[in-house]
């Protein structure tokens, strides 16, 4: 027993403390974590208008920080000098970095999505070249779907660098239509029967006032401009339904939507070699 002196039972004795600690603040450590990160969501489902997604992302960011802290404290108390290995791990984050350069663009440009929410679950938006309904916002990627339901993932970055249309945004839109009658129409008429045909629309809104006026002498029609404000939801049946009324009350009223047309002038032809009359020798 002469391996069993003071200073190896005090060593011992330093060590088996030093776990005991270890396992104490990393019981802490998940307790408070998951405190926290409970604390955090929560918020959202107290405030309805608070976005759950923003809120659920920064649950999760603080019980990370709440461990990452913990870890350290943990290193500390085996005497690990946490300076140098802070040094070597911001060195590996790095080098990660530029290998995930893509994945971490995504990851950037999710959180900003997170956060200034241009757009949420349920809007039909258009950007990154596509368009469609928004199934769920990754950290990564956003989901989207097509009118005809098909699932297209869209990296968070590619939205991000590119315009976005937000159709769902606003309580109302307007209708844009352009209808081109002949040029022997008498467009008081046309314009009488348009705004007839405006003002029986239901769905049409009284506020702002359509518009109707016109807008440009084409090639072969004079073209109005219809202009008419809807309710969101409403707006693509009610562009369809006034299509058609507009085509049908203009066959009731005699009034000629017409087709391209193209006038071709020929040139008088030169009289052929072979029908000249040659003069006698």
């Amino acid at each position: 027993m002469d391996w069993l002196n003071d200073d190896r039972v005090t060593a011992v004795i330093a060590i088996g403390l030093n776990l005991l600690y270890a396992v104490l603040i990393l019981l802490a450590a998940l307790y408070l974590s998951g405190w926290v990160k409970r604390r955090v969501q929560g918020i959202a489902t107290r405030y309805p208008k608070v976005d759950v997604t923003l809120f659920s992302f920064l649950g999760s960011l603080a019980q990370y920080a709440v461990l990452a802290f913990a870890g350290v404290f943990i290193l500390g108390r085996f005497g690990i000098q946490t300076t140098s290995l802070v040094a070597l791990i911001g060195a590996a984050g790095l080098a990660i970095g530029l290998a995930l350069q893509g994945t971490l663009s995504n990851l950037a440009a999710g959180v900003m999505l997170v956060i200034f929410r241009p757009f949420r679950v349920g809007d039909y938006i258009e950007g990154a070249g596509t368009a469609g309904t928004v199934k769920t916002i990754n950290l990564f990627f956003t989901e989207l779907a097509t009118p005809a339901n098909v699932q297209i993932i869209v990296p968070n970055g590619d939205i991000w660098a590119s315009a976005i249309t937000n159709y769902s945004v606003n309580e109302t839109r307007r209708i844009d239509l352009t209808v081109g009658v002949g040029y022997g129409a008498d467009l008081k008429q046309v314009d009488r029967v348009l705004a007839a045909i405006v003002a029986e629309e239901p769905r049409a809104l009284a506020d702002p006032a359509p518009f109707i006026k016109v807008a440009n002498l084409g090639d072969s029609s004079v073209d109005f401009a219809v202009r008419v404000w809807v309710r969101r939801a409403d707006w693509w049946d009610t562009k369809c339904d006034l299509t058609r009324a507009i085509k049908d009350r203009f066959d009731a009223e005699g009034i000629d939507i017409p087709f391209p047309t193209r006038t071709l002038v020929w040139p008088d032809r030169p009289e052929p070699p072979e029908a000249r009359v040659m003069p006698a020798e």
